[in-house]
């Protein structure tokens, strides 16, 4: 079998029909994983895989559905425990930590039939837009080896863009589910926070990630939600399941007349002119095509980024505790420069966080009292050099380097929901997203959005060339 380089949903509903074995979808995967250059997997479990096959195909062969994943293959992002792989987050300071039981996440996901081929590349902790660390090296774009497919998901995102895998999982804590695959033409779900459960054990952290997949389609995402949404006791403020279903009830939103408010830069970012370009394209032909209707309101969200990264010291302490400082050089400079300034960290510190967070929270609610719909880019700039570092530059004008999650940090910061939407290609031939925001909990109304983009602008549902 040649690999499968059409969405997850119609190799799982093969494999169910009996029409695909999914020992041989596992093996295409392990064939083009082999011959890849991208630099996407940490770990990989071959004959893990290939058991989780065989055990898939023969339920199948006796009557048993395996469920809506069955016999797709998977990888993990290696923020998030697969039992008996290595969970590093990124770091040679982790890199031996075997994980003695699944989160919840791939527990779900492993419930749904899929089989587990290793584990994908994330920046260190999760900390910056992209990937390349002292422990994995540099993961690259499969539409261009020399940029990043952004971080932290990133190797996830390369993965699915190379034709690699269909589905993988991923975590957004500042955009690095939605980043990522805006940079290699992919759908990407920030979900209201506390839809997919994020046990056990549940570090809240910074009350902003969330857990999710890059897709190569939008029924991909709906049906991941399927799956791996709905309350767990291990998490406190993980939602109720949706009754009525994510998959079947996709297309039933009426959009036709809602508010939706078109901003490039949410007010705040300095984004480049072509990126500006292609979004405002994909941004008015999505308007056409649902109906929808153009409000003109200032839109401007606070700049957020400072903030940001105060709340996550906390946790990135946490993580390290007594093996800082001696674990000093085995980080990567992002995360050695944070730690640096932990001694410096008071409590007047985290009560301006708090207090931000309540600007932030105040700003959304009163920009959605205004519109249904927000529009903008997903990322300031198309893909950036693969080993870094983040760019001090968009065009010709200098910028922060928090300028590059300043488009999607407003919603891990407020918990609202964001997708990023494949939107065009830049004119070096990368992907572009346009981003969509609404209100908390209407995320059936983002991927209603989307669908109705893939319907009226369809994307490569891989990257040109690919397996890459």
């Amino acid at each position: 079998m040649e690999v499968w380089l059409d969405d997850a949903c119609s190799l799982a509903d093969a494999i169910r029909r009996g029409e695909v074995r999914s020992a041989d979808a596992v093996e295409a995967s392990l064939s083009a994983i082999e011959a890849s250059k991208v630099n996407a997997l940490v770990t990989l479990d071959a004959e893990g895989a290939r058991k989780g096959a065989a055990e898939i195909d023969a339920r199948i062969k006796g009557g048993e559905d395996p469920g809506l994943f069955a016999g797709v293959p998977l990888l993990v992002k290696d923020m998030e425990d697969a039992a008996g792989l290595p969970t590093s987050h990124g770091s040679l300071v982790f890199k031996d930590d075997i994980a003695e039981a699944d989160c919840t996440h791939v527990e779900r996901l492993r419930g749904a039939g899929a089989v587990i081929l290793g584990k994908s590349a994330t920046s260190e902790f999760g900390f910056v837009a992209y990937t390349s660390t002292k422990v994995h090296g540099t993961t690259r774009n499969p539409w261009n080896l020399e940029r990043t497919p952004a971080g932290s998901s990133g190797g996830s995102s390369a993965a699915v863009a190379a034709g690699l895998v269909p589905l993988a999982t991923g975590g957004d804590g500042g955009g690095s589910i939605r980043l990522p695959a805006s940079y290699t033409g992919l759908i990407g779900m920030k979900g209201t926070y506390g839809r997919i459960p994020r046990g056990p054990r549940t570090d809240y952290g910074m009350l902003a990630a969330v857990k999710g997949t890059v897709a190569r389609s939008v029924r991909d995402a709906a049906r991941w939600y399927d799956v791996t949404t709905g309350y767990d006791s291990r998490d406190a403020l993980s939602l109720p399941r949706r009754e009525e279903g994510w998959e079947p009830s996709l297309g039933s939103c009426d959009l036709r007349g809602l508010r939706v408010a078109f901003s490039a830069n949410l007010g705040n970012a300095v984004v480049h002119p072509e990126v500006v370009r292609t979004v405002t394209k994909a941004a008015d032909v999505l308007i056409e095509a649902t109906g929808m209707a153009r409000v003109d309101i200032d839109v401007n969200v606070p700049e957020n980024g400072l903030a940001w990264a105060r709340s996550g010291l906390p946790s990135l302490i946490a993580e390290l505790g007594d093996l800082w400082p001696e674990c000093r050089d085995d980080l990567t400079m992002e995360i050695a420069f944070g730690m640096d300034t932990a001694p410096m960290y008071r409590a007047e510190h985290g009560a301006a966080v708090e207090k931000f967070r309540i600007e932030m929270n105040e700003a959304m609610a009163d920009l959605f009292e205004e519109t249904d719909v927000v529009l903008c880019a997903t990322s300031p700039m198309e893909p950036f050099a693969a080993e870094g570092p983040m760019p001090y530059q968009v065009g010709e004008v200098s910028v922060s380097p928090y300028n590059a999650g300043a488009l999607t940090i407003p919603a891990n910061l407020s918990g609202y929901p964001a997708i990023s939407i494949p939107a065009g290609l830049s004119e070096s031939g990368l992907p572009i997203g346009l981003q969509a925001y609404a209100r908390r909990h209407e995320d059936a109304l983002l991927l209603d959005l989307a669908l109705a983009l893939e319907k009226a602008q369809p994307w490569p549902l891989v990257a040109p060339g690919a397996p890459v």
